[in-house]
């Protein structure tokens, strides 16, 4: 344990935290800090502190979701805002690399789960998206959008709804698409159609949707249907390489993410293939500020096995080479912190029915990746980046001003 207080007074210095051991002892790290909340957590045998030092993601998220651990003066999101805003990416700390014998393997680590091959990829997909679809229903906006929304300010002053911050983010893609009516867009990585309903609507375009994820398919076709546009806005359950072009346009929001860095040349090359000569692409994506990284191993082990968030530089390196034009970058920074906040909120106010779906272990797991994933965007290396490739450099017009004409005007819609 002797350790373990050593790391944690290295951990909190700003806010209070109290370790009450199995033994009865107990040690308070940090000064009290108005801006922070006071906790304390109370392991509940002995191993805790041993599997923290360990694998401090994994052994903590463990010790969490079952039961192991408990917290007093706040929850799973305070804790871990604690700890990150203690050693937040800009000041040079990191949590990841605290014992670190583990640097060493890394490059064989990455090497590992670069590659989602064909044969696992839709049983990858399976893992996280074939959950129950009553479980996104109740956290998630109404249009199911799973991916980060797009806010006005920081701390969202302006009050928006997550349903609206979603229908803006849509609208900030679509501009980028440079979109005209009567054009074929594919859609790859569909999600529950969101994405592809929405630019058939509001910019008269036909969409083919792709995804590996049956549940998510069924939803997505109930809804081209219920709409009366399934004959403009199609879903199939087929992988990348197996779709059959050409299209003028291509989206993917949320999917990169699955590629795997080795297959990076082969994703670019088809995007390249399928695109028209004056085509257009956008990729979204989660992407690390530090460069190459690994997957760490609760999020492989629970979350999305085969994933693998991407560096610009991965991005960049993989489509050189393959007559895909970078056109535009920007970078995300606090977006996606401000919408998996409002996820959170959500799944604690439907704890009941979440729990009800599954059970109390699964909740804390939820809890624990959502408070994870959101204070990783405020606090860690961890952004969105949305890319834009042409095959032509004449192909869009040269200054930006195009994206924001396009944008305000579907906002007024």
């Amino acid at each position: 344990m002797k350790l373990f207080d050593r790391v944690l007074k290295r951990l909190v210095t700003r806010g209070q935290l109290t370790i009450h051991y199995h033994d009865g002892s107990k040690i308070s790290v940090g000064t009290p800090d108005p801006a922070r909340p006071s906790l304390a957590l109370r392991f509940h045998d002995k191993r805790v502190p041993f599997d923290i030092i360990k694998d401090p993601r994994l052994g903590m998220a463990e010790a969490y979701i079952d039961g192991r651990v408990s917290i007093e003066g706040g929850g799973i999101m305070e804790l871990i805002s604690l700890i990150r805003s203690n050693n937040a990416w800009e000041s040079g700390k990191s949590i990841s690399d605290l014992g670190s014998l583990k640097r060493g393997f890394k490059a064989i680590r990455r090497k590992l789960w670069a590659a989602n091959h064909r044969s696992r990829s839709k049983a990858n997909v399976a893992h996280h998206y074939d959950l129950s679809s009553a479980l996104y229903a109740l956290f998630l906006d109404r249009d199911r959008q799973y991916s980060c929304a797009y806010f006005p300010d920081a701390d969202n002053e302006a009050g928006i709804s997550l349903e609206q911050a979603q229908e803006d983010k849509k609208a900030h893609i679509a501009a980028k698409l440079h979109l005209k009516p009567g054009m074929k867009v594919l859609d790859i990585g569909c999600g529950w159609g969101g994405m592809a309903l929405y630019l058939h609507r509001t910019c008269g375009v036909d969409v083919t949707g792709i995804t590996l994820s049956e549940e998510q398919l069924k939803v997505a076709r109930q809804r081209a249907e219920e709409a009366g546009v399934a004959d403009h806005v199609r879903f199939e359950l087929i992988d990348y390489r197996d779709i059959e072009g050409p299209f003028d346009r291509i989206v993917s929001v949320g999917m990169f993410e699955h590629v795997g860095t080795a297959d990076y040349r082969t994703f670019y090359n088809k995007c390249r293939d399928l695109l028209k000569p004056e085509g257009v692409m956008l990729i979204h994506t989660i992407g690390r500020i530090d460069g190459p990284g690994i997957t760490d191993a609760f999020t492989r082990k629970y979350i999305f096995p085969g994933g693998y968030i991407p560096a610009l530089s991965e991005m960049i390196r993989g489509s050189e080479g393959t007559r895909l034009m970078v056109t535009d970058v920007e970078v995300l920074r606090l977006h996606y912190g401000l919408t998996i906040r409002e996820w959170y909120k959500r799944t604690l106010a439907n704890k009941a029915e979440i729990v009800a779906l599954y059970d109390e272990r699964f909740f804390r797991l939820w809890t624990f990746y959502l408070a994870g994933a959101a204070t990783v965007f405020e606090h860690g290396g961890m952004v969105n980046y949305q890319v834009q490739y042409v095959r032509d450099r004449r192909t869009l017009p040269i200054t930006r001003d195009y994206m924001l004409e396009a944008e305000a005007a579907l906002r007024g819609r």
